[in-house]
């Protein structure tokens, strides 16, 4: 039970951290909060819903990843680095291609919601 809140106590303290130093986080998070309301209007089924949310929350997630990701590499060093740099590029791709399937997973539902599929 020790180990379980510790493990709380560091996801709360990360989250925290993240929500403080970086502007994309606080973005994503003001997005999370958005979504509860308008998922229950767009949503034509409790799952879909689920997945709305779903989908924002996991924006989120990459997007804690990336920074942490960042967040290493800048600590490792300061200097323009290529290989490191393809490295940020990437996390930054990854975060990319999650708010396109969130996109498309909203419009999805919209759609579904105005009778159009």
């Amino acid at each position: 039970m020790l180990r379980f809140w510790r493990a709380t106590l560091n996801s709360r303290n990360g989250l925290a951290f993240a929500i403080k130093s970086e502007q994309a986080i606080r973005e994503e998070v003001v997005a999370l909060v958005l979504s509860l309301p308008l998922a229950w209007l767009i949503g034509a089924t409790m799952m879909r819903r689920v997945e709305l949310v779903a989908t924002v929350m996991l924006v989120l997630v990459v997007e804690l990843l990336n920074t942490a990701i960042e967040k290493l590499a800048d600590r490792l060093t300061m200097d323009h680095d290529p290989q490191i740099g393809r490295v940020k590029d990437m996390g930054s791709a990854a975060v990319g291609v999650a708010l396109i399937m969130t996109g498309l997973f909203w419009l999805f539902a919209l759609a579904e919601r105005m009778g159009l599929i």
